[in-house]
């Protein structure tokens, strides 16, 4: 049987909430991973920023960025980004879907098309 999806996200996030229904109503089997409960790896977040780039994943739309010093925000660099989404997971957006071999970002239709493929029984 193929690995399950992890969907990385937080339990307060909409998009979120929506995801993971969606992902049981289309009967793909799947596992979350909450980041305020269940951490962030650094090394995981090396191969996401590797694949996706940084500046895909930091939310500058939230709350969490506006939150954080503008110094801190300034002249972001890879290593400096990776601090800043260790420090502060909730600037990651979300969710983020690792289907194993590749990872997706948000729910977006053309994030659900990425998932079709997916399917498996659970």
């Amino acid at each position: 049987m193929a690995k399950d999806i992890t969907l990385y996200g937080i339990k307060s996030c909409d998009t979120c909430r929506k995801a993971l229904a969606w992902l049981s109503a289309e009967g793909i089997a799947h596992v979350y991973h909450d980041f305020r409960k269940d951490g962030l790896d650094g090394a995981m977040l090396d191969v996401w920023i590797k694949e996706l780039g940084w500046e895909t994943l930091i939310n500058r739309r939230g709350t969490t960025w506006r939150k954080i010093p503008e110094t801190e925000r300034q002249d972001l660099t890879p290593a400096r980004a990776k601090a800043l989404m260790l420090a502060n997971p909730t600037v990651i957006k979300r969710p983020v879907l690792d289907l194993g071999k590749k990872r997706l970002v948000g729910f977006t239709d053309d994030v659900k098309s990425g998932l079709a493929g997916s399917r498996q029984s659970r």
